[in-house]
Parts: C-alpha cells; structure tokens; sequence
C-alpha cells in the first residue's frame, strides 16, 4: 500500500505552512522526513491522517482520495504511532496493544477473541510477547515504543506514520527500536517517519524528503539527495559526510580553536 502526495498546500489563515508538496512513500520502503522545527512535517502527517481539512492538492492512499474516506476506512489503511507518552491508567502492554483493534469494534461490544487474537500476533510481530501483563508506565522507553508500534500493527494498517519514534530514546534503544521499523518494511509496511537525526535517515531510509521553508528541499535517495549543502541549508551547520567501508557517517563540522 502506498502514500502519494500530489501539490499539497495549507495554511493557517494567511500563514502558508506547505506549498506544493509532492512525494511518493512506496509499499515496502521506508521514507525519512527530514526538517528543521517548523519546517511542516507535523502539519504534513496531520493532513495525511485527515485531521486537517481545507487543504489544496491531493493525498492519495494506494490511489484513492483520503479526502472522501470516512475515518474508520482510513484507519484501515493508515496507522500512526506518536513518540512515547505516559496514560494516566495503569494499562498494560496487553490492554494499549488491543486498542488498536478499536476502529473494528462497535460503541455496544467489547473486543472479542479475533480482536485479542490480532493484539497478540502484533506483540509476537514487535517481539514483546512477554511483557504482556506488564504495566505500560513500568517499561523502559524502548519498550514503550514496541508497544505503540504493536498498537499500530494490531490495527492491521499497512501504512505506517511515525511521529520521530526515537526521540526519547538512548543510543542503545534508537538502534534496537529502528532495526524493528525496519523489519516491518520487508514484511511489505510502508513506514513515513520524521525525524531530526539525518545519520537515521542515511543507514535506515529507502528515500528521504527534506522540507525547508514550508517546501521540498530535496526528494530522493539517501545517497543521492543528501549531502553537505542539503544539511546546512537545512539545519545552519556544517557537517562533513564521510563515507566509511560500513557506509556513510556524518560528522560535524567544529570552528577553529574548539
């Protein structure tokens, strides 16, 4: 299932936040979405999910108009998964797993076994079977985010958004949780993801799309769109790209004397 994305503008009133955007998210790849703070990634992820409306251009799912989809049809197709939160139950991984079953059950009926079934094959899928009695708050953030991961895949959508999934995490559980996204790839997910580690985007990323002033900076392979001069326009630093047997490394740049 794929993502595309054609000519999308919107605006806060007379603040412009996306001008003409325009991307292809593949089924199976996974796309890195690069940009400084206030650059449009979130209002780009909320148009997506049909959150915002009055939007210009098209948002196409597997080449159907999201703007007609009511949000149960929508949530069939797109799932999104924020960074770590805190509830203010004591939930356990079982429970915040089986809410992603929500969309399929009526305002009258409580999930039954198919549901509970689903919940648990997305545990098995994300590796944290065994933590399912666990209290949600009790986790390491690593974990958190298998669970919101797990959440997402048991809503069985086949488009992923994930909303800078290791911005809280250490360095240690930004790999291990970064290696399971990318897992879910091969098993045919399409995964958008934004983040502000650009060196993320080079050893994960199937594409990469840089937006800059409410606009595409760049759009493309990894290794073919980012650069140097990409960084600095986009992040107002100097950054030398060193390739390494292992792949390419990002180093910045220091002045003299620091």
């Amino acid at each position: 299932m794929s993502i595309e994305v054609k000519n999308l503008s919107f605006g806060y009133g007379s603040h412009e936040v996306l001008r003409n955007i325009s991307f292809t998210a593949e089924e199976g790849k996974l796309l890195a979405v690069l940009g400084p703070n206030g650059a449009g990634k979130s209002t780009l992820f909320r148009c997506i999910l049909g959150l915002l409306h009055g939007y210009h251009g098209f948002i196409l799912l597997n080449g159907e108009d999201v703007r007609g989809m009511r949000p149960a049809r929508l949530a069939q197709g797109i799932a999104y998964i924020p960074q770590t939160h805190h509830p203010v139950f004591q939930f356990s991984v079982a429970d915040m797993v089986l809410m992603g079953t929500a969309h399929q059950v009526g305002m009258l009926r409580a999930p039954a076994e198919y549901e509970r079934e689903q919940a648990l094959a997305a545990m098995r899928q994300t590796g944290i079977e065994h933590l399912a009695k666990k209290s949600y708050l009790h986790l390491s953030g690593g974990e958190q985010q298998l669970v919101l991961i797990a959440r997402a895949l048991a809503q069985q959508a086949k488009v992923l958004l994930m909303d800078e999934p290791t911005s809280n995490l250490d360095y240690g559980n930004q790999q291990r949780v970064l290696e399971r996204i990318r897992g879910l790839t091969k098993q045919g997910y399409t995964v958008v993801l934004s983040t502000h580690n650009p060196q993320h985007a080079l050893h994960f990323a199937d594409n990469i799309l840089a937006l800059f002033n409410s606009s595409v900076a760049a759009f493309g392979a990894p290794q073919e769109v980012l650069d140097e001069a990409l960084l600095k326009k986009l992040y107002g630093v100097d950054v030398a790209l060193i390739e390494t047997h292992r792949g390419h490394v990002l180093f910045p740049v220091l002045e003299e004397g620091d």
